[in-house]
This record gives structure tokens, C-alpha cells and sequence, in this order.
């Protein structure tokens, strides 16, 4: 197992400094630059200024030569400034991730503990009445727009009913967690609404495969009981599929949701990293998505190790 994550960890980063190559020669190929920003914003700049501007920042310089000064500069841990925020990358990154973090991960478990046993339930009765109304609300939630969603939620309980906050999180104290808490309940709402019929529909299919094979119904005829064999026996097996969409979207969880947080005027990561690249911000667009990748390699990771816990039969020790 050790050698199979420092294997993991080389490739890991391999594709943490391919990405940002990438990342950086698209974001450079974009038209304009930060200097033609501060043009466009200030007519009294002349071309001299301008061209000084670049000079000094670097912008004259080949695309290549550009990415080598700033790889250098990460390496001994200096990501740099944000020219949109005017504050160190890590200073914007850090309050942003720590708010998208408790969006995402709160609509996640939300999802999960109703998913898990929705899914169990019409698996075990499939094709009953429970069965055909579980699939019937999946369908409905994964057709519902989270736009539309979330503006309707807006107009019901912040407009009409005046129960909860449309939005926003500045205005919140630190000591403050129950306002916090109630800035909250609305966006993750939206996002578990439409996560909730994705991981029903993936614990339905894989228990009812599981619930098929023989240490099923060998369970079964050993005489244990029904609940035991569906949750101690069953389920472990049948979670390898959500754990895979699991470390997919761990990715997301931290690269945030750009409709949800626009919407709700959330300052999360996925507002942020939207900002960013179009305001030409380099150094901020660079580390928020080389975050994104990162947190999916190690997701990825985690995948694999959890696979070995579910599992007895994989195993990373032999060759």
C-alpha cells in the first residue's frame, strides 16, 4: 500500500505541473492582459506608462519565459498577488475555499443520508409502488434547472415568506453561526435537490445488482436477518460505484457552483475562479484551479484506498 501511494503521489504531481503548463498557456493565449485591463479603466495612462507597466511585470516576455519565473517563484511557496483583490493569491484563496468547503460538503451529506436509504428502499422493493415513486422524484429532481430552482426558493422563502436570507455571507460576525447557519439552508437546498435523485439512482442499480448474487442469498439462507443482509452484507459492496462518483466530485467540492453562488451572491470559489479569468488575474485563475486538480487527484486516491477497505478482494501489495 505504501509503495502503491508514493507511486500515486509522483504521478499526482506529474499532472499538477502538466496542468499548470496548461492552465498558464491558456490563460496567457487570452486576448488582452492585465496592463490593457488597467488601460481600459484608466484613459489618463499613456502608452509609455503602459509599456513600462509590462516591462516591470513581465508581460513583454515570451509565454514560456513567463511560466518559468512564476514555476520558481511557487516552488519556494510565492504564488504570487491577485491584481483584481490586490492581496497575496493566498489571502483571496483561503477565506473563499474555507466558504465553498461548508457549502459543499453540507449539501453532500445532506445528499447522502437521504440518498443511501431511498436507494436501499427501491432496490429492495423494486418494481413496487415505493420503487416507481422513488424513480419518479429522481426524474423530477434531475430535470428541475438549478437556476430556476434556486430562484424559486428565493421568492418563496425569502421573498414571500421572509423566513430566510436571499443570500450573501460578508455581513455575517464571526461568532455569529446561527445567522451563518440560516445564509446557508438555501444554496444548499438547490444543490442538494439536484444531487439527491444522482446518488439514489446509483445505490438503487448497484443493490439490486448485489441483492442478485449468491453471498446474498447465502445470507439469507443461513438465517440472518433481512436488515442484516441488506445493510452489513448488501450495501458495503454495493457502495463502490458511489465511492468513484464520490472522488469525481471532489473536484467540484472545491472548485464550487458558479450558478448556485452567483445567484445567491455566495463569495465561494466557483464566483471566484469565474472572476478571475475573466479579469485576466493570472496568478489567482493558476492556484484556484490547480486547487480544482489537486483535491480531484486526491479524491482519486482516496478512491482507491477505500476500495481496499470495502473490498477484501483488492489489494495494491502484489504485483
Amino acid at each position: 500500500m505504501i509503495r502503491f501511494i508514493a507511486w500515486r503521489t509522483v504521478q499526482a504531481a506529474v499532472v499538477l505541473a502538466l496542468m499548470s503548463m496548461a492552465i498558464y498557456g491558456l490563460i496567457g493565449l487570452m486576448p488582452g492582459d492585465p496592463i490593457d485591463e488597467m488601460i481600459s479603466a484608466d484613459p489618463r495612462m499613456t502608452s509609455a506608462d503602459a509599456q513600462n507597466l509590462k516591462t516591470l511585470y513581465g508581460l513583454d516576455r515570451p509565454l514560456h519565459e513567463r511560466y518559468l519565473v512564476w514555476a520558481e517563484h511557487a516552488l519556494a511557496g510565492d504564488f504570487g498577488y491577485s491584481r483584481i483583490h490586490a492581496k497575496a493569491v493566498l489571502d483571496v484563496i483561503l477565506p473563499r475555499l474555507a466558504n465553498t468547503v461548508a457549502l459543499m460538503l453540507s449539501a453532500l451529506a445532506v445528499a447522502l443520508i437521504v440518498a443511501i436509504p431511498l436507494g436501499v428502499a427501491a432496490a429492495h422493493r423494486a418494481g413496487g409502488w415505493l420503487d416507481r415513486a422513488i424513480n419518479l422524484g429522481c426524474f423530477a429532481g434531475i430535470s428541475v434547472p438549478t437556476f430556476w430552482l434556486a430562484l424559486m426558493l428565493i421568492v418563496l422563502f425569502a421573498v414571500q415568506l421572509q423566513w430566510l436570507p436571499a443570500g450573501g455571507v460578508d455581513a455575517i460576525g464571526d461568532g455569529a453561526l446561527v445567522e451563518r447557519v440560516r445564509h446557508l439552508v438555501l444554496p444548499v437546498a438547490t444543490l442538494t435537490t439536484v444531487t439527491i435523485p444522482i446518488y439514489t439512482r446509483h445505490v438503487r442499480a448497484a443493490m439490486m445488482e448485489i441483492l442478485g448474487l449468491d453471498f446474498v442469498q447465502t445470507a439469507r439462507a443461513k438465517g440472518a436477518r433481512e436488515a442484516r443482509v441488506i445493510w452489513r452484507h448488501a450495501l458495503p459492496n454495493a457502495l463502490m460505484p458511489v465511492v468513484t462518483l464520490l472522488a469525481l466530485e471532489l473536484g467540484g467540492l472545491f472548485s464550487g457552483a458558479l450558478v448556485t453562488e452567483t445567484i445567491f451572491s455566495y463569495p465561494g470559489m466557483g464566483k471566484l475562479i469565474f472572476d478571475s479569468i475573466m479579469g485576466n488575474d493570472y496568478n489567482l485563475a493558476l492556484m484556484a484551479l490547480l486547487f480544482a486538480t489537486f483535491t480531484t487527484l486526491a479524491g482519486n486516491l482516496a478512491a482507491d484506498i477505500a476500495y481496499a477497505r470495502l473490498d477484501p478482494r483488492v489489494r495494491y501489495d502484489r504485483r
